[in-house]
């Protein structure tokens, strides 16, 4: 997939999907990183002949590669490029042209699932609307929508594909979900993301407030995507105006609780192990609501989408998502059988066990997809009977603040514990345990960032104030330690 996500227009970059349509698996990276860091032709046929060695890949295998690209400008040279690689290589290809990044996902598991006791779809885009719009109303059960959603899709290839799948949705009129989609531009590239016209999932995030275009009135839904559309965060304005954000947290909270519910309600809460797969930056408030109010499991991951995913597949439902709103919910193919031969005992039990088999199908379970986790974010209010503030109710979020400090080297500081404690330099972390000890339901840790000479610094607190002073006290250690 060619894109660069959330980065500015002039960016762009690659995101290399697996036969299963989920993320390439880790040990893979390094290669990769070698054929990408070559420094000439020669070298460049060197280390592939070195892989194919290493790995005993089969020259006369047939090998075939799908891709796609958003609206960036560069996409399209991009592709070419690509294009005239694949056939010197002589493998076969396909180009899907525009589509978001869990589109192509999606396609990758129906081209290798087709015709298998896994089969996840009809490889194609219209195949993607059809099963989300499908599984979207089996879901409803004719439950009543409480007025419509506003979605930001900061002017990247969200937009023309989410008014496509509105098509596919019963219209307002018609008792559906009213979808007003905002920042769709995608003629003037130079839009894509535009911090400056205040758009996508990373200045709702960043800044904490709402674009100016989403017209946020008071209590009303609204979303934000990013540029290539798999993420997504909620927000709305209070009563008094005060700005509240639903990022990713609050979906993960949101899909456990009304799961759980489900899997319990079918008759089936003994049976399915239903867990939450969070990293260090969740807010702790989050953890403890499921730990303690919801009684399900919390496994903490090091930061990355790979790291959740994996995680995840280790429950029978397993719920993960980033707290920047890119996340889904993986069901085990146990899970899935259960759920297809189990027979319910009374209609409550039909119910509800209709309702998370429609959820099966409307998860993109590939990966983090803003569109139907937007879908299923509005089955679950639905459901519920809740708007934003009732959503925003569930648990109160500890004040947090985050740092980042520029240090000379960043490979000195090597974490641990899911990248919650430090392990080098020598004695930091015990003065940031000195530190977070003097705050009252403190917590802090510093994680070296992987794209540039920084260390983040994270800080809860019981106060915003508190945890203000903990997080500038955290940077002043690693500042030293970075010097």
């Amino acid at each position: 997939m060619i894109t660069a996500s959330h980065n500015p227009p002039e960016d762009n970059g690659v995101k290399l999907v697996d036969p299963l349509g989920e993320m390439l698996e880790e040990s893979w990276e390094a290669y990769a990183t070698i054929l990408a860091n070559a420094t000439s032709d020669h070298q460049l046929l060197e280390n592939y002949a070195k892989i194919v060695a290493e790995c005993h890949i089969r020259s006369d295998a047939e090998a075939r590669v799908i891709f796609a690209r958003d609206t960036r400008p560069s996409g399209a040279h991009l592709v070419s490029i690509l294009a005239e690689a694949l056939k010197v290589t002589e493998t076969d290809y396909a180009d899907y042209k525009l589509l978001t990044t869990p589109q192509l996902h999606y396609i990758t598991r129906c081209l290798n699932t087709k015709g298998t006791p896994y089969e996840y779809g009809e490889p194609n885009e219209q195949g993607y609307y059809a099963k989300v719009a499908a599984s979207f109303k089996a879901a409803m059960q004719g439950r009543p929508f409480f007025g419509p959603v506003t979605v930001d899709c900061a002017n990247g290839i969200g937009g023309p594909k989410l008014r496509k799948l509105t098509k596919h949705l019963p219209s307002a009129s018609e008792g559906g979900l009213e979808i007003i989609i905002v920042n769709e531009d995608v003629v003037n590239p130079d839009r894509l993301n535009y911090q400056v016209r205040a758009c996508g999932a990373d200045f709702v995030k960043t800044n904490q407030r709402a674009p100016p275009s989403s017209h946020a009135t008071t209590l009303t839904r609204c979303a934000s995507l990013d540029g290539d559309a798999d993420r997504i965060v909620y927000y709305f304005n209070d009563f008094d105006g005060t700005f509240r954000l639903l990022d990713g947290d609050r979906i993960a909270t949101l899909a456990a609780s009304f799961i759980g519910d489900l899997a319990h309600n079918a008759g089936l809460g003994e049976k399915l192990k239903v867990g939450v797969v969070q990293t260090a930056y969740a807010n702790g408030a989050s953890t403890a609501y499921v730990t303690q109010d919801l009684r399900l499991p919390v496994v903490c991951t090091a930061t990355g989408v790979k790291h959740l995913h994996h995680a995840a597949t280790k429950f029978d439902i397993g719920v993960y998502f980033e707290a920047n709103g890119h996340g889904t919910v993986v069901f085990s193919d146990l899970a899935l059988k259960r759920l297809g031969k189990y027979e319910p005992q009374s209609p409550a039990q039909s119910s509800a066990l209709e309702t998370l088999r429609a959820l099966t199908a409307l998860i993109n379970q590939t990966v983090g997809d803003a569109l139907s986790d937007l879908l299923l974010v509005e089955v679950i209010l639905a459901h519920k009977g809740w708007g934003p503030k009732e959503w925003n109710l569930t648990y109160t979020d500890l004040p947090n603040r985050l740092v980042r400090v520029e240090v000379a080297d960043r490979s000195i500081f090597k974490a641990v514990d899911a990248e919650r404690k430090l392990e080098s330099p020598p004695g930091v972390q015990a003065q940031i345990d000195a530190a977070v000890g003097k705050f009252k339901g403190g917590r802090s840790f510093a994680r070296a960032s992987g794209t540039e000479d920084a260390v983040r610094v994270y800080a809860e607190a019981a106060t915003r104030s508190e945890a203000e002073d903990l997080a500038q006290k955290v940077a002043a250690i690693v500042r030293h330690a970075g010097e």
